[in-house]
């Protein structure tokens, strides 16, 4: 599955799919080879070489009869059969037949499908609502597609009317209501109504931000607006997106920043700069780092060898091969010890220190021992942790909600978290609670038993 790690358990001996004992209520027990995280209330489970979906209760909600599953998207998944693919919805009912040789996930409530080599889109009831006639198409993006057709590309509406004459050899989505086409090698913009809103001259472009789009000519870089007006000239080495109403851009060597007019508000002069965040930027000069504001004052000397940007009023600091944070003021409010620390993210920083690592507060409190193998980045309020090579959770506050006990584990998906412990594994929830489990190994003759949730 697209980006999706697969999860497989080995039994010691086959065993039965549900299976109860003499004194139990009939509690289900899963015995699956494979589980993938749970998508939209459902998640993709494998037994036998097939394919279905259960819910957050473990029932079985759509059978196992599947070669291959993509998971659950606003209501839907791909299905596969003799590599054959179609759609399902959430009660395992197939709306459109498995015949396709290729489909994608809905865009704009229409998907992409390939039958005997040509596209066409289908709606969210299986009906192939445009024709399948392309030889490529794109997904539906603010309510235009592009298709190729004859070797050509053009763009069509949800009706399957050809609003953009197929002419071009290359185009892109549209975004801010413009897309950037090539037209006998050069590229320009067009309009949702196939106007031309810039001359077809540019080696490279790309999407508008904040109203300015990159555009790139003979290796030179320069910003025009979304009529095609020039804002800058074609003279630049590199650009980094605008950001806080400011854009960097590079020549010779140096950096400095340009605004929204495309005037140089901030001069060329340094080696290397962040991006503009709660209003000031890091900037690099003569190996030493700091920042400054909007109009070139220097807020925080340059004084660091690194610093980052500004994430809920404080930044970190890099002096002497340690880091820490300072404020807008540029007190240190953590002085540099750490090794390693993130920007922050809800009040806490993840550090680390003599090869372990911990989280602190914007006063500097570890609100956990420095002590874990790894902490990733919080999703949802919850952190993955790994202790002596035991994996388990914390949260915002430091909390070791779930102990870390588990051989493996994944980031939670849609409220669950697929665990081992022991051969044994669960999906948990965020307080720690089994609320299914999937698979254990046994000898032949053991019964397993587990509440209904």
């Amino acid at each position: 599955m697209n980006n999706i790690i697969k999860i497989t358990i080995i039994l010691l001996t086959s065993l039965p799919s549900t299976t109860f004992s003499q004194n139990a209520k009939k509690n289900t027990v899963l015995f699956y080879d494979t589980a993938e995280p749970f998508s939209d209330g459902l998640a993709g489970v494998k037994r036998n070489d097939k394919w279905g979906f259960i819910n957050k209760r473990g029932k079985e909600i759509i059978t196992l009869k599947y070669d291959y599953i993509r998971n659950f998207e606003n209501g839907f998944a791909e299905v596969r059969v003799k590599g054959k693919w179609g759609f399902i919805d959430k009660t395992g009912e197939e709306i459109t037949p498995l015949k396709y040789d290729e489909i994608r996930s809905f865009s704009e409530d229409l998907a992409c499908v390939e039958f005997k080599d040509k596209w066409g889109f289908v709606d969210k009831n299986g009906k192939e609502v445009i024709p399948i006639k392309y030889e490529y198409i794109k997904d539906f993006s603010e309510g235009l597609a592009g298709v190729k057709l004859n070797g050509k590309w053009g763009f069509i509406d949800k009706n399957g009317r050809e609003i953009i004459p197929f002419v071009y050899q290359r185009i892109n989505e549209f975004s801010e209501g413009l897309s950037t086409v090539v037209l006998n090698g050069k590229g320009g913009f067009i309009d949702k109504t196939g106007k031309k809103v810039t001359p077809f001259i540019y080696d490279n472009a790309e999407d508008p931000s904040e109203g300015c789009i990159p555009v790139r000519s003979n290796g030179k870089w320069g910003f025009i607006d979304k009529t095609g007006k020039e804002l800058t000239a074609l003279k630049y080495d590199d650009f980094k997106p605008f950001s806080e109403g400011l854009a960097a851009i590079k020549s010779n060597g140096k950096w400095g920043f340009i605004n929204t007019k495309g005037e140089e508000v901030i001069s060329l002069q340094y080696s290397s700069t962040t991006s503009f965040s709660e209003g000031l930027v890091g900037v690099y000069l003569n190996n030493k780092s700091g920042h400054i504001d909007k109009n070139e004052n220097i807020i925080i000397p340059l004084k660091y060898k690194h610093v980052s940007s500004f994430s809920e009023g404080l930044a970190g600091v890099e002096f002497n091969e340690k880091e820490g944070f300072i404020d807008k003021t540029g007190e240190e409010v953590i002085a540099p010890k750490y090794y390693y620390a993130k920007p922050f993210y809800k009040g806490v920083s993840i550090v680390k220190l003599n090869e372990k690592y911990g989280i602190i507060d914007k006063n500097g409190n570890e609100l956990t021992e420095i002590k874990y193998d790894k902490i990733y980045d919080f999703d949802d309020d919850v952190s993955f942790v790994i202790l002596n090579g035991k994996k388990g959770y914390i949260d915002l506050t430091g909390k070791e909600v779930i102990p870390t006990k588990y051989y493996s584990a994944q980031a939670f998906s849609d409220g669950l978290a697929l665990c081992n412990i022991n051969g044994t594994y669960y999906y948990i929830n965020k307080k720690g609670n089994i609320s299914i489990e999937v698979r254990k190994p046994k000898k032949s003759g053991d019964v397993i038993e587990i509440e209904n949730h």
